[in-house]
């Protein structure tokens, strides 16, 4: 099998640890750089402050960490734009993306919006996939992107580019895990972004992706892909564990991410069970080994 070719290896993006905390992407968009790095976050959380200059507003997206020096940082990054946030958007449910979206909010005076009302809260705003926000003096289309966790939104910006959140990362691949994540949504997501013909993806952890969005897009689709192929010949050899399977399909993965692995693993193997290619135990603990069906 032909191993995807990820484009972004020859694009010189910064590497792991050199981003720096804040940074002006284009005229629309600071990115504020939470302080919680780690092997899944990358160098931290994307938090991106939005806004048209000289409109006087700004809104926040995914503010991450509930973290004072973070507060500080975002903060500061409004007072050079001379705004006042109007809103906070939020991608999804998980916490390095959404725990500070209420407090922040109640502090800003900003109502929070989310896919869901454990994000949004009791009075905030539940985004409609399609909707067209108007505010901070530009426009922001609200994209569904499900697959990662089902209230997972991207956020189209005027200027083309998206921002993506988790559903894809400036460095390595999104985890879809089982049975949070949705690998069949998930690539319809992945088709569903592509198709706006991105300018630009900022995503939720890991550089900004602006020399060719398309082509990281269809290494991701080609990616899952090629997950696929290597767990069906694995199974094509002969029944085994997802444990089993993590330590083929990943052997040159460093092995405190085969947890991650194996609930990428487990979701895959879902998506290939419900069309009916494999059957078995595929949740934590089944003692039934995968086999094809």
């Amino acid at each position: 099998m032909d191993v995807p070719v990820d484009p972004r290896g020859a694009w010189g993006l910064a590497g792991p640890g050199a981003l720096p905390p804040v940074a002006e992407l284009e005229p629309l968009v600071t990115r504020v750089l939470a302080p919680n790095p780690s092997p899944m976050t990358l160098d931290g959380t994307n938090t991106y402050v939005v806004g048209a200059p000289g409109s006087g507003q700004a809104v926040v997206v995914d503010p991450g960490p509930d973290d004072a020096p973070h507060l500080a940082a975002v903060e500061a990054a409004l007072a050079a734009r001379d705004a006042r946030c109007v809103a906070v958007l939020v991608t999804h449910h998980h916490g390095d993306h959404a725990e500070a979206a209420l407090p922040w909010g109640r502090r800003f005076g900003a109502p929070v919006a989310a896919a869901s009302r454990a994000v949004a809260g009791a009075d905030g705003r539940l985004l409609e996939p399609g909707e067209r926000l108007v505010l901070a003096g530009t426009a922001v289309d609200v994209v569904p992107t499900p697959g990662h966790t089902a209230d997972h939104l991207a956020f189209r910006l005027e200027s083309g580019a998206v921002l993506v959140g988790d559903h894809v990362l400036g460095r390595g691949t999104s985890v879809v895990t089982h049975p949070e994540g949705d690998v069949a949504a998930y690539l319809e997501s992945l088709r569903r972004v592509h198709a706006l013909g991105p300018a630009a993806l900022y995503c939720g952890h890991g550089p900004e992706l602006t020399e060719d969005p398309g082509a990281v897009l269809d290494f991701y689709l080609a990616h899952r892909a090629y997950r696929e192929r290597q767990l069906l010949e694995a199974l094509g050899r002969g029944p085994a564990t997802v444990d089993e399977l993590v330590a083929v399909v990943y052997a040159e993965v460093p092995r405190l991410l085969w947890p991650a692995a194996a609930q990428s693993t487990r979701a895959t193997l879902a998506k290939l069970r419900a069309e009916g290619r494999v059957e078995g135990g595929i949740e934590p603990g089944a003692t039934a080994p995968v086999r094809l069906a």
